[in-house]
């Protein structure tokens, strides 16, 4: 019986050594090549916080805006790491089951796993949406963005949670895609060995 190839062994994209997995497709490729805009996010966040333990313990002038930026930079970093990690096969399962299937029983628990993941995104998108309208919108309808109330007041509250609705959307289509790209390759593989 010949030994199955691992999924996460990946195609190499020739510009970067990060395996991406061939069933993330080119969303799942340019999922990869943004999270690169995301780590020199936390890299920002870390030179401005460095800045205002400077300014408030060296000069005592402290900002109003470093507390709330370097939050503001983190978290969606975090939040697209979710995406990041759905894209390159590296999110959390329970192996117990897994690990030990093979050949296509293998193929088709990825293909229910990802719609599982899809089904689960969407829920989750929807209900960030629901936090959305009420971050954005006011009883009238009119837009106001909501703000963080602090002497900067910044809107990043509302913008955490569009950029978590946006996430959590691709994340949906990103499982999608993997549900039909698992669910192709256990059916053409059943059609090679026939």
């Amino acid at each position: 019986m010949a030994k199955e190839a691992d999924p996460r062994a990946a195609v190499l994209d020739a510009e970067s050594p990060h395996p991406v997995i061939p069933q993330a497709g080119r969303l799942g490729r340019a999922i990869d090549k943004g999270g690169i805009v995301f780590a020199v996010g936390i890299v920002a966040a870390m030179l401005i916080l460095i800045q205002e333990v400077v300014l408030r313990y060296v000069f005592n002038a402290p900002t109003i805006w470093a507390h709330e930026t370097t939050v503001f930079l983190c978290a969606i970093a975090f939040v697209y790491g979710g995406l990041y990690c759905a894209a390159r096969d590296s999110h959390i399962r329970v192996v117990l089951i897994y690990d030990v299937v093979r050949g296509r029983p293998k193929r088709v628990l990825n293909a229910a796993i990802s719609f599982v993941c899809l089904i689960a995104s969407a829920f989750f998108a929807w209900a960030s949406w629901l936090m959305v309208e009420r971050a954005i919108f006011r009883p009238d309808g009119s837009i106001r963005f909501e703000s963080s109330g602090s002497a900067w007041d910044p809107s990043y509250p509302a913008y955490l949670k569009l950029f978590l609705f946006a996430t959590l959307v691709l994340m949906a289509i990103q499982f999608m895609i993997l549900t039909v790209n698992y669910f192709r390759s256990s059916r053409d593989r059943d059609r090679i060995s026939n």
